[in-house]
């Protein structure tokens, strides 16, 4: 499995079953560092490895796809542009240059019931990524932080 270290990242989120927040500025998840936290990630492809992992974790996981609201909204046609989206979603919040361009997280979730027990799976799904890619601990905790600012809109639409 490739390390944080050779470039293959991390990343998200969120998100999830995903559709990506209307984000705020990257630099409000930056740290102490002065690299942004999409440069401490590895990059693009990085974060798009990572995605890839990502998403096909969520769709293995029951507790996810318990959820038919939200499997019917993706048919299986629709997961590559989902881990598009997701990445570029991922490479924006953290200070990436790429711009996501879909809908707002609760309007992507609107109407999909999203439940606090699928949110959990989802975020162990993604700690389970993140710790695969081997990501450092404070770059989890940021992308978490970032991750976690979506929940209101995603669980309960």
């Amino acid at each position: 499995m490739p390390t944080f270290k050779t470039g293959l990242l991390a990343f998200a989120a969120g998100l999830l079953l995903l559709g990506a927040p209307a984000c705020s500025s990257p630099a409000k998840y930056e740290k102490t560092s002065t690299k942004s936290l999409y440069d401490r990630l590895g990059g693009s492809y990085a974060i798009a490895a990572v995605t890839d992992d990502f998403v096909n974790r969520l769709l293995a996981d029951p507790v996810v796809t318990g959820n038919k609201e939200a499997v019917k909204r993706l048919p299986e046609g629709h997961v590559p542009g989902l881990k598009f989206e997701v990445a570029a979603l991922l490479c924006q919040v953290t200070g990436g240059p790429a711009m996501y361009t879909g809908k707002s997280m609760k309007d992507a979730h609107m109407g999909m019931h999203i439940t606090d027990a699928e949110w959990n799976a989802m975020v162990a799904d993604f700690k389970a990524t993140l710790d695969a890619f081997k990501v450092p601990a404070q770059e989890q905790q940021e992308l978490f932080d970032i991750v976690g600012s979506t929940k209101a809109d995603i669980v309960g639409q």
